[in-house]
């Protein structure tokens, strides 16, 4: 849990520009997001499986060549 304590003198926008890096070094929102729904684990191994071909197919491209 992200807390942030608000220093005496402190601006709350400085204070809210702190609590939201804070934020997304936990990586809060995207853990958020991926409880944010139940996924069958047969679905997640597939899901996972396609990622891994993704990343390999980009993977092995030839470094000369771009995608338009």
């Amino acid at each position: 849990m992200a807390v942030v304590n608000v220093n005496s003198g402190e601006g709350i926008e400085s204070a809210l520009r702190r609590f939201k890096r804070k934020v997304m070094s936990e990586e809060i929102i995207k853990d958020a997001k991926k409880h944010a729904f139940f996924m069958p684990p047969g679905q997640k191994a597939k899901l996972k499986s396609a990622l891994a071909r993704k990343r390999n197919k980009r993977k092995n491209r030839p470094s000369g060549m771009r995608p338009r």
